[in-house]
């Protein structure tokens, strides 16, 4: 900002472009990856990413730097959506939400790891540097072209059972396909429909808002209470350092509760873990304004860690299992980028909560409110009842002409 002599609204501005690029990437490349492959809309998707943030380091000035970031974030947005439907297309299905949170969970050790990394190269090498790193995936592009492999859904209606067939008996040697056995996918996609128009097709238009709404509310509270919980903490009456620690406990929680409710989400159903967790993250947020003495807080502040960006996490995977393959990938990037519009708003959200001076009780449960509509709204989303099945159609299956799969 000192350098382009730029105000605090002029930097909140240019910081924007990247997330509004992250919701127009997860839109537009879920569309597209349905459309032309995953694996091919990935591979793009990184590169853009990687090549655009490498390019703000040698930005001349703030339109320059701003349009990197913005093509950057249109990258950062199709990583996502295109990395968790690969993952569920290929995952076993009594591990596809343990896997999901495992991936999810590097996302997070990526954040964390950002900062300790500005802390190390700051001081030396100045603001540039920071975007010096983001160049080190392109190497591993072909990498991800020579061993990523496509959905069997897409290899399918290309034609191409040949590579189909030896892919799936890599996959599980252990499955026999006889040579003459017809593959098809257990769901199909309505003749001639856009994947996001079908996502609102055949009884799924309520349930693909109330994912929206989910998706909104529970971004909208992470990203607030990450930004204004050391706030928060000093209006309760802690000291000014007092936050960091907290901040540090919360996410902590957040990779514990992803792991674990993984796990249970795989056991017992995705929907079954997240409704509860979704309420339990708004209890302990409404008890730390009421909590006394430093292990009491950090207790709620771990199980509200656990139960917001973990149940956030698994929710990703309920969307990548409750839509079938040809509308996947445009299902979590339509949530992934309405969840990005709750991301900005919960900052706005929490300073406006602290701008009107309320007691601490009031900030805390102000932002567990959206947590009981997140739950409110998963409660409407139509799922089977058969645990690691969420989606009211069959999963994709390979079948033989008998239909045996």
């Amino acid at each position: 900002m000192r350098e382009w002599n730029l105000s605090p609204v002029e930097g909140g501005l240019i910081g924007s472009y990247g997330f509004f690029g992250m919701m127009l990437g997860a839109i537009c490349f879920g569309v597209l990856a349905d459309w032309f492959g995953r694996r091919n809309v990935l591979v793009v998707s990184v590169f853009l990413f990687s090549v655009f943030m490498f390019l703000c380091a040698f930005a001349t000035g703030p339109v320059s730097f701003s349009l990197f970031r913005f093509v950057g974030g249109v990258g950062i947005g199709g990583i996502m959506p295109n990395v968790l439907a690969l993952l569920t297309d290929y995952a076993p299905t009594r591990l596809r939400n343990t896997m999901t949170g495992i991936v999810l969970c590097c996302f997070s050790l990526g954040s964390i790891l950002a900062p300790a990394l500005a802390l190390l190269m700051l001081p030396g090498l100045g603001w540039r540097s920071l975007y010096w790193v983001a160049i080190l995936p392109v190497p591993f592009l072909p990498f991800m072209v020579r061993h990523f492999r496509e959905s069997p859904a897409v290899l399918l209606a290309r034609g191409r059972t040949d590579e189909l067939r030896a892919l799936l008996a890599r996959v599980n040697p252990d499955a026999a396909i006889a040579l003459d056995a017809e593959l098809e996918v257990g769901t199909r996609q309505s003749p001639g429909g856009l994947p996001l128009a079908e996502l609102f097709r055949n009884r799924r238009a309520l349930a693909t808002i109330m994912i929206g709404v989910a998706f909104f509310m529970c971004l909208l509270m992470i990203n607030g209470l990450t930004i204004w919980l050391p706030g928060f903490m000093v209006g309760a009456g802690y000291a000014l350092g007092s936050g960091l620690p907290f901040l540090i406990i919360l996410n902590v929680g957040a990779v514990a509760g992803t792991l674990v409710l993984g796990r249970l989400a795989d056991r017992w159903g995705t929907k079954r873990v997240l409704i509860p967790m979704f309420v339990v993250s708004a209890v302990a947020l409404s008890l730390l304004g009421f909590a006394d003495g430093f292990a009491i807080l950090a207790v709620l502040v771990f199980v509200a860690g656990a139960c917001t960006t973990g149940s956030q996490n698994i929710a990703y995977s309920f969307v990548s299992q409750y839509y079938r393959p040809s509308m996947r990938a445009t299902g979590i990037g339509l949530a992934s980028a309405v969840g990005r519009v709750g991301a900005i708003v919960g900052p706005t959200y929490g300073g406006i909560l602290l701008s009107l001076s309320l007691p601490a009780e009031l900030n805390f449960v102000s932002f567990a409110v959206p947590g009981v509509i997140a739950a409110l709204a998963f409660w409407f989303v139509r799922a089977g009842a058969t645990p690691g099945q969420e989606v009211s159609e069959p999963l994709p299956a390979v079948a033989d002409s008998r239909g045996a799969s």
